[in-house]
């Protein structure tokens, strides 16, 4: 069975209304169709390549590639999880988390995205919330960035509440324009004063090696 091989397949992880898991190649194309069909209005741009700028058939490609790009370029040392994110069933979303040398570093970064139609429902901090349970519970980390431009105040809103703090700014030429990027940081300790959001993971301890966790 391929979960025997690549054992990532079989993660699940699990909050009070959303699971998080590799899609199926079905999902995977449903996920893409979310994609298509808006992550935000015309006139901001969240992301610091701006992919969602383009027609919504190489949107949904782009979705597609993407997810193949990570899993074919995965290393223990340098890798980056992208989940699909689902709500009663229905895909939703997407949540990655990754990290380089994470046995010596510590640190791990996430980014995610949400179907506009998904939006404002507390998706956001759920699911950012499940893979922060990941790092900290179950991988060794001890610091968790993300980032988010100026102007996407919901994005900063979801790490204030998960009880990240201010780390600095940087400047970006997206569209041609200067943009301010905002950069957040959680430690260990301040994700354990937030904490409010149950998290459960099946199938972890076969990918253990894969996240460059040492199991011997």
């Amino acid at each position: 069975m391929l979960v025997d091989h690549f054992p990532l397949v079989g993660l699940r992880l699990r909050t009070p209304r959303l699971e998080l898991r590799l899609p199926s190649p079905e999902e995977l194309a449903t996920l893409a169709e979310v994609a298509a069909d808006g992550i935000h209005t015309p006139d901001v741009m969240p992301f610091l390549i701006p992919w969602t700028d383009q027609p919504s058939a190489e949107v949904a490609r782009a979705v597609i590639q993407h997810h193949w790009l990570r899993l074919g370029n995965w290393s223990s040392q340098d890798w980056s999880l992208s989940f699909t994110v689902f709500h009663a069933g229905d895909v939703v979303g997407q949540q990655s988390i990754g990290a380089r040398d994470l046995a010596v570093i510590r640190q791990v970064q996430t980014g995610s995205w949400l179907g506009q139609r998904h939006q404002r429902r507390g998706i956001g901090t759920e699911m950012r919330a499940a893979v922060l349970h990941l790092a900290f519970t179950q991988l060794g980390a001890e610091e968790a960035v993300s980032s988010a431009f100026a102007d996407n105040p919901a994005s900063q809103a979801v790490s204030r509440k998960l009880g990240y703090q201010p780390d600095g700014l940087d400047r970006h030429l997206v569209r041609g324009a200067m943009v301010i990027d905002c950069r957040m940081r959680l430690t260990r300790e301040d994700w354990e004063r937030h904490r409010t959001i149950p998290v459960t993971i099946d199938g972890l301890t076969p990918c253990l090696p894969m996240f460059g966790i040492n199991t011997a």
